[in-house]
Order: C-alpha cells, then sequence, then structure tokens
C-alpha cells in the first residue's frame, strides 16, 4: 500500500541549519516537510540544497530576517490561497495540495513573557490569530483529507510540558492559551495525531530552551503538532519524535515530529 509521510519542523533558520536537515531528510526521507521559522526572503531560500536532497518541489511565504514557512516535497506541489489568520500580515501560513491531500503549514505567534492581552500586546495578538483559525476551521468543509502541522506555540495537555503546575502562568501553557487551541481543534473536527498515537500519560516533547542542558534537565514542551480530519488519522500508521537533532552543533532549539499515512 502507498504511503505518504509528512513532517514539521520550526527550524530556526533555514540557511543556518541547512545541513542538518540533510541530514534528517537522509536518515528518515519525508516525502513532505515542513518548515517554520526560515527567516529568508522567497529569493534567499537555499533551494538547490533542497534539490540535492531530493526534495524538489516547493512553496515558500518568507520573510525578511524573521517568521516564514515554508514546505518542500518529493512530490509536486499545488499552491493553495491560505487561511488569513495573522492579523499584522506575518508570513506564518501557507497551505498546498499534494497527493490528494491539503497541508496547512502554520507558525502560531510565541507571545512574548507575559500572559496578559491588556500588558502585552504580542500576547493579545496571539489571541486574536487563534481567534481567527477558529472562525476558518468552523466555517470550513470537513470531508476533506487535510492536515494541519506546525509549530502551534502551545502545549495543551498536562503530559505536554515538564510540569503543568509550574508552568500554568507561563506563556504556551496558560488556560485561555490551550483551552483556545482546543476550541481551534474542536472548530475543525482534527485529531491529534500524536496524542492518536502516543495517548497520555507518555509525555511528549517537541521543544527545549537553549537555556542549560536540555538533556539532562529534560524540562521540554509540545509546542509542534500534526492534526488530521478523522478519515486521514485514521490512515496514519507512525508517528515519531525525532529527538537527535537537538543534540546536534548549533540546533534548532526545535525538533521534528513525522508522521506516516496510507495514500
Amino acid at each position: 500500500m502507498p504511503h505518504i509521510s509528512v513532517a514539521t519542523w520550526n527550524i530556526n533558520s533555514v540557511r543556518i541549519r541547512t545541513e542538518h536537515i540533510a541530514r534528517f531528510v537522509s536518515e528518515h526521507q519525508p516525502d513532505v516537510l515542513c518548515l517554520q521559522e526560515i527567516k529568508c526572503r522567497n529569493e534567499e531560500f537555499p533551494l538547490k540544497a533542497f534539490s540535492a536532497m531530493g526534495l524538489r518541489h516547493h512553496h515558500i511565504v518568507g520573510q525578511k530576517g524573521s517568521h516564514g514557512v515554508a514546505v518542500v516535497s518529493k512530490h509536486p506541489l499545488q499552491p493553495i490561497q491560505a487561511p488569513s489568520f495573522c492579523p499584522r500580515s506575518e508570513a506564518r501560513v501557507s497551505a498546498v495540495g499534494v497527493k490528494g491531500l491539503t497541508i496547512h503549514n502554520l507558525y502560531v505567534p510565541a507571545g512574548g513573557d507575559e500572559p496578559d492581552p491588556a500588558i502585552n500586546d504580542k500576547f493579545a495578538h496571539k489571541l486574536e490569530v487563534l481567534a481567527r483559525m477558529r472562525s476558518f476551521y468552523a466555517a470550513a468543509a470537513r470531508d476533506q483529507a487535510t492536515l494541519v502541522v506546525g509549530d502551534l506555540n502551545i502545549a495543551p495537555g498536562e503530559h505536554d510540558v515538564w510540569s503543568h503546575e509550574q508552568l500554568l502562568n507561563v506563556v504556551s501553557h496558560t488556560p485561555v492559551e490551550t483551552e483556545g487551541l482546543e476550541a481551534v481543534r474542536v472548530a475543525g473536527g482534527f485529531i491529534d495525531v500524536a496524542r492518536a498515537q502516543k495517548p497520555a500519560p507518555e509525555k511528549l516533547y517537541s521543544w527545549w530552551s537553549y537555556r542549560g542542558d536540555w538533556k539532562t534537565s529534560n524540562r521540554g514542551r509540545r509546542l509542534d503538532h500534526i492534526w488530521a480530519t478523522p478519515g486521514l488519522a485514521d490512515r496514519c500508521d507512525r508517528l515519531d519524535f525525532v529527538a537527535a537533532p537537538r543534540g546536534w552543533d548549533r540546533p534548532s532549539d526545535h525538533i521534528p515530529v513525522i508522521a506516516r499515512f496510507a495514500l
């Protein structure tokens, strides 16, 4: 039976970490790789390097110096009109069709340090993005094979963080964020593929701070997600959190998450 594997990775500068991507692609052979925080304009994206990896098809939504998302693929991509989630028109959303799937590649704002929208404009921005996502997916058709992937910058459950109690007032795990993200998921009728494959109470992390020894402290959070419409989620037969790149030289603070689906 044919399959397609889709990976998501906040790479934190695609040009700095092209060699990391090449190593990951060589070892795990994703058919489609969705990148966030590429931190470059479209014309600066290292296309030749990706072609050498076998990822010859691309859809890039870049921005100078910050943000930016891209999808690279072994298979032809059909760009789709992306939802307008970001009120600031930052490069945070791309959408493609590939092999009968629709993929939305998202980079939700981090939200700053203070979880109070009245005094922190970055947090207010994040909540507005979530509200727009909920409205869009509530109205969207649900009979398509759709994936929502990317750095959603929220760790939704108590087993998606190293300490639920200590992070309840820390941006990325506050109740207003976790409840908002769950409202988006429910509105779209999506399945959280990671938790369908690896149920709680198993701890799942995709991000570790650059501060301290990430491996020894293991104070992680699951910020990177793959959601699928129910029929597609049922066809997922493998999902992996690939932790090794976090230990490579000059790593991203995020790791890849990769899922495989029967076509």
